[in-house]
């Protein structure tokens, strides 16, 4: 069995070497004659195993921040690397490829495809990297089964509650056994029950060994992280770190 089909039993286990590391980064944006630094200066190192959230009001620089550390963009300046390789500086085609084999994304919107059921959508990372049929049915059949949603595999996702579908979106995250989990307003389109069931399941991975950085406007949600980032006008304004 390759780690790939492993189960989340078998994902990679906490330690003490950064898996992010940011270095003087900033992202500066020009819109007409004006120059906005949605990022001005900022370090920052995320270990293995690490739960962080990213918080800070409109404008503070946080989703461009998301947007950096999952490989959607690049830094104007700076150094970002990224299991100890940079990628400040890959081209398009290689940051695709780093995207694909060593990340995993969670939407506010979910994200799904609504012409393909649960069990594909699942599928959709590993049919990317190549994998035969028969191997991407079954990680996602066992992804499914992990996530609540066994019963469910043939539905699409007008079928499913939001709750459901962020399930789903939850699973295809991890398809790939990505090194890191990047979470956009995960609970953002939930209610308050179903929020805490999402959060609780991020909380399960993370116990289990996944790196997950998160961004959120709520603080109730920010305190399912141990680590918190407050962000304002392109800068960390503060860290908050919770005693292990």
């Amino acid at each position: 069995m390759t780690r790939q089909d492993s189960m989340l039993a078998d994902a990679p286990r906490q330690g003490t070497d950064p898996v992010v590391m940011l270095e003087n980064v900033t992202k500066v944006y020009r819109m007409g004659g004006t120059e906005v630094r949605a990022l001005d200066g900022v370090d920052l190192k995320i270990e293995a195993g690490s739960f962080w959230a990213i918080m800070g009001p409109s404008g503070s620089g946080k989703s461009t921040m998301l947007n950096l550390l999952g490989c959607l963009d690049r830094p104007s300046s700076g150094r970002y690397l990224l299991d100890g390789r940079e990628v400040s500086h890959l081209d398009d085609d290689a940051l695709s490829d780093y995207r694909l084999r060593r990340l995993g994304f969670i939407f506010q919107s979910f994200n799904l495809i609504a012409q393909l059921t649960v069990l594909e959508n699942i599928e959709l990372p590993l049919v990317y990297l190549d994998r035969s049929p028969e191997d991407c049915s079954r990680r996602a059949t066992e992804l499914a089964r992990m996530v609540g949603l066994g019963d469910r595999t043939g539905h699409r996702p007008n079928e499913l509650s939001g709750g459901q579908q962020q399930r789903v979106a939850v699973a295809r995250a991890l398809a790939n056994d990505p090194a890191i989990l990047l979470a956009d307003e995960p609970t953002g389109n939930l209610d308050s029950e179903t929020s805490k069931q999402i959060m609780e399941m991020l909380m399960s991975l993370n116990q289990q060994g996944r790196t997950i950085i998160m961004v959120t406007h709520e603080a109730e949600i920010a305190r399912y992280a141990r680590h918190r980032i407050h962000m304002r006008d392109g800068l960390i304004e503060r860290e908050e770190h919770d005693s292990q």
